[in-house]
This record gives C-alpha cells, structure tokens and sequence, in this order.
C-alpha cells in the first residue's frame, strides 16, 4: 500500500545562518524561519505561512555550538510542530554541482564526496551546505535529501561564454565559469509566459539584486551568459564581496602586501563591496537612508557597475526586450533600480516614475521599447518543486517495487 506524501523540509545553510521552510505535499507554505549569527549568538525564529509568529528565542551557546546541535535543535523543534505530518523529504540548496549536475539529485555517499572536492570554489557556502546534509542525514535517516544546485541552470551556456582564457590543463581541472543565483533564475524563467510572448520568447535580463548579486542573460528563457563566474565572488559589487576585480591585484596583495591566501579570502568575501566602499556596511537599505558622502558613493559605484554589466549582456544575446529585477534589492530598492535603468536608456530602457516607487510589477513607460518588470523570486519554493519531484518519484518507485 503507497503512503501518501508527507511535509518536505527546505533548508539553506549560509556563512553565519540556515534559512529553513517546510512546505506540504500541494507544495502550499506552511512555515519558514532562520537561524542567524550561527559562530557567534544563534538566534532561532519561525513563523506560519501568514506571518504570525511560532518562535523567537536565542540559542545561546555562541561559538561552541555545533552544527549538529543546531541541526538536532531545530530537529526537534519541528517534529513537535508538524505533529502527525510525517517528514517525506529534504532539499537542500547547494551552491555549486560543478559541470556534470544540469539538475537536482537525490544525494548519496558519491555525490557528497564529489561536493566536498568543489568547496574551494564556495568555501562560504558548500561546507555549511554538506554540514547540514550529513547532520540532517544522522537525525532523519530514512528520509530522502536532494541536493539542488544554484549552477544548475547556467548548464546551458555556450562554449564561448564558459571558458575562461587559460592553458588547457586548468581548464581540464574545472577552471571555468559556473554561474550562480540558479535557482532563483529558473523560478524567473519560468515566470516569463505569464508576461507576455515577446519576454518568454525574447531577450531577457534578469537582474538577481540582493547581498549577493548577479544578473543573468537569458534568450527564451535559457541561460546564455551571465556575471558571476567559477566562484560566487565574481561580477557585480555585493554587500560584502568585491565583483570583478584584476587579477593581478590578487598578486600584488600576495606578493606586495605581504598577505596570506586566507587573509586575501576574508577581505574580498567579508570586507569588501558596499560595506568597503562605503567603511559603513553591506546593507544597502541602510546606506539608501544614510547621507554620509561615502555612503552615496558606494550607491553609486553599485548602480555603475550593475548598468556596465547590463550591457555586456546585451552584447551577448544582440539586442534586449525585457530587464527584470528580482531579489532583495532588485524588489524593494526603487531608487537602485531608477539608477540603473536611467544609465541604461541607451537600451530603450524607459521607467515609469510612479510604477517604480510604488513596487508595481511592471515599471516601463509605455513608450519604452524595453519593457521593464519587477517579479519576487521564490528560490525555496523552486527546490520544494525539485524535491518533490525527484523524492516523491523515487518513493512511489521503491513501494511499487516492494508490492
């Protein structure tokens, strides 16, 4: 006799956080939380699908809490919350799959250990990833984890916009252009029809705007270029990581400033971007609100470099029909989004003023050759879909099986 599917629990693992979410079989919300400042004063918060608030308390050990001991916290606390709903599944959003992964997977031993030898090139990212896996793998033994992989979609990038410059022995060895922010990009992409034939069949950017920030050029729907690279430091300026930089600066901090490889990691991961620019910090609705002069100017650097990058993805798919913002900045920032597009009317980029303070979906003038949009992502629900699919599909096989 099938069971019938249970909750799936989805889980984000961060430098200092776990974002989590747990969604039914109908993939309808039913809770989500956090928790932050993990390696210094963990603080656990949830909340229903509505808002109201479940929980909001500190987790108080500090730096020697474990990620098992955060992991078999947060294991109870939600096994006393679905109460008869059983757990059917896990998905994880992973940072980076390398190459051979086009889509999710159900994890096993294998791809784990093919994950750890990718983590130089995520090191903020794929170790808390693979920590949460294998904690989660300890408590829930039984139930299914898919991995689903934020390079997934750029899997689709030509030859000429995935390689990089180099002998072919580093190329051999995975020195190419990964792509990030995936899942979000595949939740836009599959918006496109509802706005029209013209964007779903068109050339479309998408412009990922949050602490970490990419955009990603897409010609009906498919991932052609886009900016960050082989590691999520790369492209546009982010709240604390530098973009695009020369090379040889990495060698003049080496060889010149006497650094070390993990002191030159921290300041361009942790030290840099809007947060260097501005000595102030990352965030940037609290350098939008401040009227420090450096904090202007590292406003303005963003909008610059986002505007640049615009148009070498313009290059790429000849010509634009559509630019959509998305993500933390990219949905709430109107200012941001003014300044970019106002740099961009060269494109027939066009914004209408009012449509832009007021968040409205879409924000293009009607005189604009470029229509303009701004669509919330929903990187949680697009792995409960990935997991669902994969889990689910794998339990019916394996109970039919049995029968």
């Amino acid at each position: 006799m099938m069971h019938e599917p249970g909750s799936i629990l989805i889980v984000n693992g961060g430098s200092s956080s776990i974002k989590f979410a747990v969604f039914g079989a109908d993939l309808l919300s039913l809770l989500h939380g956090k928790i932050a400042g993990i390696g210094t004063h963990p603080h656990f918060t949830a909340k229903r699908a509505d808002g109201s608030l479940l929980a909001d308390r500190d987790w108080g050990e500090g730096a020697t809490i474990t990620i098992d001991a955060l992991v078999a916290r947060l294991s109870r606390w939600l096994v006393d919350h679905l109460g008869d709903t059983d757990l059917s599944a896990i998905g994880h959003r992973v940072a980076i799959g390398g190459l051979e992964h086009s889509g999710p997977a159900i994890l096993t031993p294998d791809i784990i250990a093919k994950l750890r030898a990718l983590v130089p090139l995520a090191p903020l990212h794929q170790p808390i990833n693979l920590d949460l896996i294998e904690s989660l793998a300890s408590v829930f033994p039984d139930v299914p984890q898919v991995a689903c992989f934020d390079t997934a979609f750029h899997r689709t990038l030509p030859p000429e916009a995935e390689t990089y410059a180099l002998p072919a022995l580093l190329r051999d060895a995975g020195a190419c252009r990964y792509g990030f922010h995936g899942l979000s990009y595949e939740y836009i992409s599959g918006q496109l029809p509802r706005l029209g034939k013209r964007v779903a069949e068109g050339r479309t950017v998408v412009a990922h705007l949050g602490s970490g920030a990419s955009m990603c050029a897409m010609l009906a729907g498919r991932s052609i270029a886009t900016t960050m690279g082989f590691s999520p430091l790369s492209g546009l300026v982010m709240g604390t990581r530098c973009g695009d930089l020369d090379p040889g600066l990495m060698i003049w901090l080496i060889r010149e400033r006497g650094m070390s490889v993990d002191q030159v990691e921290h300041i361009l991961y942790a030290e840099s971007g809007l947060k260097g620019l501005s000595g102030l910090t990352g965030d940037m609705g609290e350098l939008l609100a401040s009227d420090d002069s450096l904090a202007r100017f590292a406003v303005d650097v963003f909008a610059y470099r986002a505007s640049t990058a615009l148009g070498g993805l313009c290059a790429a798919l000849g010509g634009l029909d559509a630019l959509i913002f998305t993500a933390g900045i990219g949905e709430n920032a109107p200012d941001i989004r003014a300044a970019i597009c106002e740099r961009s009317a060269w494109l027939g980029v066009r914004i209408d003023k009012r449509a832009n303070q007021t968040n409205a979906q879409c924000i293009s003038s009607d005189d604009s050759p470029v229509s303009v949009w701004v669509i919330p992502t929903q990187e949680e629900l697009m792995v409960a879909r990935h997991t669902a699919n994969l889990a689910f599909e794998i339990s019916s096989d394996s109970q039919v099986a049995a029968s």
